[in-house]
C-alpha cells in the first residue's frame, strides 16, 4: 500500500512560464542550498567518516519525489510505493535497512533523515541526507563485517519510522537505535548534523518560494528537470549505438577465500531507450560483498558518467530517467535476495564505475577511461587504551584515478569527488597511532600516454593493542588500461612487528589481533594508464621521476632512459622506442593484463597470498523465481 500524503490545501499548483534569468537563479540558489547542507553536516558531525572526509550525500526533491540537484538520485518514489503510513507537515522520517527502500542505500551503516517540506498545506519538496555511520552495534567494531552471511549480523536495522511526528521529537526511538552503537556519542551528533542539514535547505526551499510565488518554483523546478530530458535525449542519441556492447570486470574476493566474482553488463539503445542489462553478473556471495543495486540510483550513475565525459555542462538530475531501462537477475551480486549481507558492498559499488568506463568507451575509443580506483577501502581500528577508554578508528583510503582521455589521473585521490582525507594530525591527535608515511607508490599508475594515477603507501603504527579489519580490493585482478595504456598495479597490505619481520596480510581481514608497536603498510592500488606510453614526452618522464612519480626502472615502460636523478638519455631514449615499436603487437583497446588462469597460477608468487578459490553456486540460474 503506498504512503498517503496528507494536505490541507488541494490546489493544484498552476503552471508558470519561467524566464532564462529567474530559471538560472533559481537552478544556481538550488546547487548552493545542497552545498550548504554539506556544510552544515561537517559542521555538527562528530565522527571522522562524516565529518572529516564527507561521507554523506545530500538531495533536494521536487514535490513528486524527483531529484533536482543531489549525487545519488532519489529514492522517494520507491519510498512512496513502499512506505504503508502517512506523510503530513512536521513529519521526518528516518531510516537504515537497504531492502525497505529497495537499495537506495546500499548498506546499515548509512542512515538517511527525509524531510518532505510543505508550504501553505501542500506538500511541495523533499530534502533528504543520508551519511555513514562509524559503527551500529553488529558482531565488529565498524558494524562491517566482510564475513557475514546475512544482514542480522551486521548492526541495527531501522525500518522507515517517524523520528518527527507532527513536530513532535521521537526521543525514545533515538535512545533505542544509540543503544547498540559503541559510538553513541558520535552516532548522536551525525543524526542531528543530517536533521539539520535537510531542515535548512528545507528552508532555503520556502524562501525561493516565497520570493518567486510558489507556483513559479515549482514550474521552475519541473523546467529543470525537462531541460535534462531533452538534453539527455540527444546526447544519449549520439553516444549510445543500437548494437549491443558488453563489457564484465570482477570483485577479486570475498573475504572468505572464494572469488572473483564476476560482474558483466550489455548495454544497447532501443529507439529513444538506452537498456542497461546486468545479465551474466555472478550469483550473491555468502559474504557480504553483495551490492543492492537501485534501479535509479544506477540510472544517475549512468547519467552522471555520460555527462562529465560528454558534455559537463548539464545539470544532472532525475529528468532523464524515463530514457533508461536498468534490468538487474534476482539473486544475482546486484540484486541479492533478503537477507543476504551487504556491508561490503563498496567494492561492487565503485566497480560499477568501470564497467560503465568499459561500456560507453568501446563505441568512441576517444571518450574512453581506463579502470581506476573504483572502490574506498577501510581500515578499522579498535580498542581500549591504557586509560581503560574505548577507541574506534573508520577511515576511507584513496588511490590512483585512471587514465584519461584529457589526461593523467591524479595520485593518491578518492573514487568520490566530493571525498577529502583525514589530516594525518586528526589521526595522531585522537587515536593512538602515529602515521610513520603517506606518499604515492612510485610506478603505481599504468603506464601511457596519459598515465594513470599512483596510489599510495599509508604506514600506521600502532600504539595500543587491539583489533584491525582491512576491506580492499584490486589485489588479485588490475585495474586495466585503454588504448595502448598498460594496467596499473595491485593493492597489497604488509603487517610488521616490532623485531621487523614482516607478513603479508589478505586486504579483507576481520578481527586481526595486533600488539602495541605493530606496523600497517596500507598500499592500494594505481589507475590503469591511457594511450600509447611511447607517445609520451620523455622529457614529462623524466621530470616526474625527479618527482617521485616515476622510477628510472618503471620509466622503460615508456621506452625512456634516464637514471636516478631524472636525467635524460634522449639517444638511448629514441633508440628503445624504436626497438619496442617495432616488435610489439597491435596496441589492444583494453590491457586486462595476465587472463584469470594466469593470475591463479601466479598469485602466490606475485602477491604472497593464495589465489582465491572460483565460487560453485548450487543453482546457476539466477532468474526470478
Amino acid at each position: 500500500m503506498p504512503a498517503t500524503i496528507i494536505q490541507t490545501n488541494d490546489t493544484p499548483f498552476e503552471t508558470k512560464t519561467i524566464d532564462p534569468v529567474s530559471l538560472d537563479i533559481i537552478e544556481n540558489a538550488l546547487r548552493n542550498a545542497r552545498i550548504e547542507m554539506d556544510a552544515t553536516l561537517v559542521r555538527t558531525a562528530m565522527s571522522p567518516g562524516i565529518r572529516e572526509q564527507g561521507d554523506a550525500f545530500p538531495l533536494i526533491a521536487d514535490h513528486l519525489g524527483r531529484m533536482i540537484v543531489g549525487q545519488f538520485g532519489s529514492f522517494i518514489g520507491g519510498f512512496l510505493e513502499g512506505y504503508d503510513g502517512t506523510l503530513e507537515d512536521g513529519d521526518m522520517i528516518f531510516l537504515s535497512d537497504p531492502y525497505s527502500v529497495g537499495g537506495a542505500i546500499s548498506h546499515c551503516n548509512d542512515w538517511l533523515v527525509l524531510l518532505p517540506v510543505f508550504k501553505d498545506g501542500r506538500l511541495l519538496a523533499y530534502t533528504a541526507m543520508f551519511g555513514h555511520q562509524s559503527d551500529i552495534g553488529g558482531k565488529v567494531p565498524g558494524s562491517m563485517p566482510i564475513d557475514a552471511t546475512n544482514i542480522f549480523q551486521e548492526g541495527v536495522r531501522i525500518p522507515p519510522v517517524k523520528i518527527w511526528k507532527k513536530d513532535v521529537y521521537n526521543e525514545d526511538l533515538v535512545k533505542l537505535v544509540l543503544h547498540q552503537s559503541r559510538t553513541p556519542a558520535w552516532c548522536a551528533a551525525d543524526l542531528n548534523a543530517l536533521i539539520a542539514s535537510c531542515r535548512v535547505a528545507a528552508r532555503r526551499v520556502i524562501e525561493m518560494s516565497e520570493r518567486f510565488g510558489v507556483d513559479t518554483y515549482v514550474s521552475a523546478t519541473q523546467e529543470l528537470l525537462a531541460r535534462n530530458h531533452r538534453a539527455m535525449k540527444i546526447l544519449l542519441s549520439q553516444a549510445i549505438s543500437e548494437e549491443p556492447v558488453s563489457f564484465e570486470d570482477y570483485i577479486c574476493d570475498d573475504g572468505m577465500g572464494y572469488g572473483p566474482y564476476k560482474l558483466k553488463c550489455t548495454m544497447w539503445r532501443d529507439g529513444d531507450k538506452v537498456i542497461l542489462d546486468f545479465d551474466g553478473t555472478d550469483p550473491q556471495s555468502q559474504a557480504s560483498i553483495n551490492f543492492l543495486l537501485n534501479e535509479n540510483m544506477f540510472k544517475m550513475f549512468f547519467g552522471i558518467y555520460m555527462i562529465m565525459v560528454f558534455d559537463p555542462q548539464i545539470l544532472f538530475n532525475d529528468g532523464f530517467y524515463d530514457l533508461i531501462e536498468v534490468r538487474i537477475p534476482e539473486g544475482s551480486l546486484l540484486k541479492p535476495r533478503y537477507p543476504a549481507a551487504l556491508s561490503g558492498r563498496t567494492h561492487a559499488l565503485g566497480r560499477i564505475f568501470d564497467i560503465l568506463g568499459g561500456l560507453l568507451g568501446q563505441k568512441t575509443p576517444e571518450f574512453l577511461n581506463a579502470a581506476g580506483f573504483s572502490s574506498s577501502p577501510h581500515l578499522f581500528y579498535a580498542g581500549t587504551d591504557r586509560q581503560g577508554e574505548w577507541f574506534q578508528l573508520f577511515q576511507i583510503g584513496f588511490g590512483g584515478i585512471p587514465g584519461r582521455p584529457m589526461g593523467d589521473g591524479p595520485d593518491g585521490h578518492s573514487l568520490w569527488p566530493g571525498f577529502t582525507n583525514v589530516p594525518n594530525e586528526f589521526l595522531e591527535r585522537y587515536f593512538p597511532l602515529v602515521i610513520e608515511r603517506y606518499e604515492t607508490v612510485p610506478d603505481s599508475g599504468g603506464a601511457g600516454l596519459h598515465r594513470g594515477g599512483n596510489g599510495i603507501i599509508m604506514t600506521y603504527r600502532f600504539l595500543e593493542p587491539g583489533v584491525i579489519a582491512i576491506h580492499d580490493d584490486r589485489w588479485f585482478v588490475p585495474p586495466w588500461g585503454v588504448n595502448g595504456g598498460k594496467p596499473g598495479a595491485r593493492a597489497r597490505k604488509i603487517l610488521e612487528k616490532p623485531d621487523g619481520t614482516q607478513s603479508i596480510v589478505g586486504n579483507k581481514v576481520e578481527d586481526l589481533a595486533i600488539e602495541a608497536g605493530d606496523v600497517l603498510h596500507f598500499i592500494t592500488w594505481g589507475g590503469g594508464g591511457w594511450g600509447d606510453p611511447l607517445e609520451r614526452a620523455a622529457e614529462l618522464v623524466a621530470k616526474e621521476i625527479r618527482q617521485g612519480l616515476v622510477t628510472s626502472e618503471g620509466a622503460k615502460a615508456y621506452g625512456v632512459i634516464a637514471d636516478a636523478d631524472g636525467v635524460l638519455d634522449a639517444a638511448a631514449t629514441e633508440a628503445l622506442r624504436t626497438q619496442m615499436r617495432s616488435e610489439r603487437p597491435d596496441l589492444p583497446l583494453f590491457d586486462y593484463g595476465p587472463s584469470i588462469e594466469q593470475l591463479r597460477a601466479n598469485c602466490l608468487a606475485e602477491t604472497g597470498l593464495p589465489a582465491p578459490i572460483q565460487p560453485r553456486w548450487a543453482h546457476h540460474a539466477i532468474a526470478a523465481e
